[in-house]
């Protein structure tokens, strides 16, 4: 799909992610209806089930069995809880008005950065402050470029990039790390890679679960990186930084950035949650969402269990202990 396409498809389903819940009164405290409610939404839209080999039928028989009359809200909270993990998926929550059910991505691998070795060695007292990025001169030499995007709800403006993209100019190469980044706006991500491309570049196609059956699934919607008129022409190699929390909107960025031949992911596989989320409300008022789609490589590959880098770094306690990030010295080495 186009940017705009692409922009109003996200938002859409932020609506249903990220504003303000607001709970009914419980409709009804059966604890089976709300059971079964849910295990049937599942069943019918979850996007996944078939590449994580989850057997959902066999869940069902787990977790109904737990399932009792006379059971509080708080016992029936932790079944559906249970229930739901099983799915592995960040993007996954049950939400009460006393509970919220996650799935911690970020600790399927080591953390790989010391943000305070970041801070204190490479960042440093002097680094600059552009919108939402951190950025300063790493290397020896000072040649290298190092740029931290915390978060992709942060918003990005393309003024922001070219302005870096500008400011760097006489480097011999860039970092762009977004490690530990949970994700966010979608929109980010065109923002920043029509800054960086050269030319109309597909990054992915997506699948938008369909119908109740398997292999119900439209599409594809693809997603392009087209190059603005107005951006500044950087023209050196890129190394993303990438680990276990790089989740989301951040991992949709990594899967892109493997399309662009300027572009190259160093660090450890992505957490994932290439499915963009949607949900509803149970019959007791309680809200819920899960995966609906499938992102997959031009290739066909789908890495919604992570983004593999091209280059696997993983950060060193030695080096950590001695204020070295050793995913940004390999970065180093791969730019000049």
């Amino acid at each position: 799909m186009n940017r705009g396409a692409v922009i109003c498809f996200c938002l859409s389903l932020l609506l249903v992610s990220c504003e303000t819940l607001i709970f009914d009164q419980e409709a009804t405290d059966n604890p089976r209806e709300n059971f079964d409610y849910l295990w049937r939404q599942c069943h019918e839209k979850y996007s996944f089930f078939e590449y994580k080999k989850i057997d959902w039928q066999a869940m069902n028989a787990k977790y109904a069995a737990q399932i009792k009359d006379k059971m509080n809200s708080d016992e029936l909270f932790k079944v559906l809880f249970s229930m739901l993990n099983e799915l592995q998926d960040g993007h996954v929550n049950l939400i009460s008005p006393f509970r919220q059910s996650r799935f911690d991505f970020d600790l399927l691998g080591p953390e790989n950065i010391d943000l305070r070795v970041v801070r204190e060695n490479y960042l440093k007292n002097d680094y600059v402050i552009t919108g939402p990025f951190q950025h300063n001169v790493v290397g020896a030499d000072k040649k290298i470029a190092y740029v931290r995007y915390n978060s992709f709800e942060d918003r990005v403006s393309p003024a922001h990039v070219a302005y870096i993209l500008s400011y760097y100019r006489n480097t011999q190469g860039l970092i762009l790390d977004i490690r530990q980044n949970g994700g966010g706006s979608a929109a980010n991500i065109f923002k920043i890679f029509n800054q960086l491309v050269a030319e109309k570049t597909l990054l992915y196609n997506s699948f938008l679960k369909s119908g109740p059956g398997k292999d119900d699934f439209a599409g594809p919607q693809p997603a392009y990186a087209e190059p603005d008129e107005n951006r500044f022409k950087y023209g050196k190699k890129i190394a993303v930084l990438v680990d276990r929390g790089t989740f989301s909107a951040a991992s949709f960025f990594a899967l892109g950035a493997r399309e662009v031949d300027n572009m190259i992911v160093i660090g450890d596989k992505t957490g994932g949650g290439l499915g963009l989320p949607n949900g509803g409300q149970l019959p007791n008022g309680w809200t819920y969402r899960f995966s609906i789609s499938q992102t997959l490589s031009p290739a066909g590959e789908n890495f919604e269990n992570g983004v593999p880098p091209d280059i696997q770094v993983i950060l060193t306690k030695s080096d950590r202990d001695r204020g070295v990030d050793t995913v940004i010295e390999r970065a180093i080495q791969e730019l000049k």
